[in-house]
């Protein structure tokens, strides 16, 4: 074989690597097929084919070159992510040669995510913060931030390790919905509802559901569906989990199925500084469960402010309503979010995952579901279609920001 061909293969071979790291930690399918054909253009590879679903990469070229994989979704670890978007744009400058990229591949994959202790804080903080969020108390917070601190020891001592994704959740929001009823009825806690549904967040598949609506813009249908599946049969065991607590709760002490009446409001937590003080607080937690990059953290809470913010203004002083306020406050995360990327050269997924999280209708399929199962259906038909209008109106909004050219950003290369 010659040489040039060699380094052909060596070449398909980098780029499918660096699409199998970037899909496996979350990034979306636009960016697995860009980075790996970047790669393969720069070493004068013209002839090859990419093929990415959500967790399968085809690969093929004229060389003979030919490689199909099955990359399961291990969790979102997107500074791993931003790793290979920089490596792909140092190839690009000419920076690396075949060998040290492929290395410094190695590298990225072996890094270590953040440590255990770092995520149970994150969680924690998260799920006090998006309980406030949620019309929670400082108590009711409190209570949250504990459940989300033991949930996610749970999660990444038994569950990450040893259950199913689907059975994990289920197990998780029982435990989650368990803690909160049994710290609710010692008084540790005022408001049940929104304690458990800031102890559940932490749960809530933000990187699938995003990528998801990232993928159907970028017309890639079949992945982009498919990943909003994935994140809506997380919904539904987190829910599950839930109600399957609140029936044994039921026949034990006959009063727990009639307890809930939807989230309440506190007066002290509802002022814009103490919810702003939330989101970026809260997001910051989440964003060490995502894996961002510790440089972004700032950034990924201003984000997430700035669109609840708007959603909370447009909300209580417009006529607008919940998914035209939800649809606005995409579009500005959406924007900030392109900004981010081309002012710190870092992907947009990383501040549009979390910027948006605040929105997320995890709390309307909570709710959906706890009617179902208590037989209040015409509450349950009304939360149901709530959330899937805050839904359309997230895809709404991503959809339409997406489409603006990147020449309107400083530089559109590090989006």
């Amino acid at each position: 074989m010659q040489k040039t061909e060699e380094e052909a293969l060596k070449a398909l071979d980098l780029a499918s690597y660096a699409g199998h790291i970037l899909l496996e930690n979350g990034a979306e399918i636009s960016r697995v097929e860009e980075t790996m054909e970047r790669i393969t253009k720069h070493f004068g590879v013209s002839s090859s084919d990419f093929f990415v679903l959500s967790n399968g990469i085809f690969s093929t070229a004229a060389t003979g070159f030919a490689k199909v994989e099955f990359i399961p979704f291990k969790g979102a670890q997107l500074e791993r992510v931003a790793a290979v978007n920089q490596l792909s744009r140092d190839i690009e400058r000419g920076l690396l040669g075949l060998d040290e990229a492929r290395a410094r591949l190695d590298n990225i994959r072996k890094s270590r995510s953040k440590s255990r202790l770092h995520q149970i804080i994150g969680s924690a903080v998260g799920a006090g913060a998006f309980c406030i969020i949620f019309g929670g108390g400082l108590l009711d917070a409190a209570a949250s931030f504990v459940v989300g601190a033991i949930l996610w020891l749970f999660v990444s001592t038994i569950s990450a390790p040893y259950l199913s994704k689907f059975v994990g959740n289920i197990a998780g929001s029982a435990l989650a919905t368990a803690l909160c009823i049994i710290f609710h009825r010692v008084g540790f806690g005022v408001n049940l509802g929104n304690m458990i549904i800031g102890a559940l967040i932490p749960l809530i598949p933000g990187v699938p559901f995003t990528n998801g609506i990232r993928d159907i813009a970028n017309e890639d249908y079949l992945a982009g569906a498919t990943r909003l599946l994935d994140a809506l049969l997380v919904f539904f065991c987190i829910a599950a989990g839930a109600v399957v607590v609140f029936k044994v709760d039921s026949w034990i002490e006959g009063s727990m199925m009639t307890l809930l009446h939807g989230a309440s409001t506190d007066l002290f937590t509802s002022g814009l500084l103490c919810q702003a003080l939330a989101a970026f607080i809260g997001t910051i937690g989440f964003s060490v469960l995502f894996g961002v990059p510790t440089k972004c953290y700032l950034q990924t809470g201003i984000c997430a402010t700035i669109g609840w913010m708007l959603y909370l203004v447009l909300l209580h002083y417009t006529p607008l309503g919940v998914a035209v306020s939800t649809a606005f406050a995409t579009m500005l995360v959406v924007l900030v979010s392109r900004f981010f990327a081309s002012r710190f050269r870092t992907p947009a997924i990383i501040f549009l995952i979390t910027g948006i999280f605040p929105m997320v209708p995890g709390g309307g399929l909570f709710w959906t579901s706890y009617y179902l199962a208590s037989n209040q259906f015409h509450p349950a038909l009304d939360a149901g279609f709530m959330a899937f209008k805050v839904t359309v109106a997230i895809v709404f909004g991503i959809v339409l920001m997406s489409e603006l050219p990147g020449r309107l950003f400083k530089s559109s290369k590090s989006k």
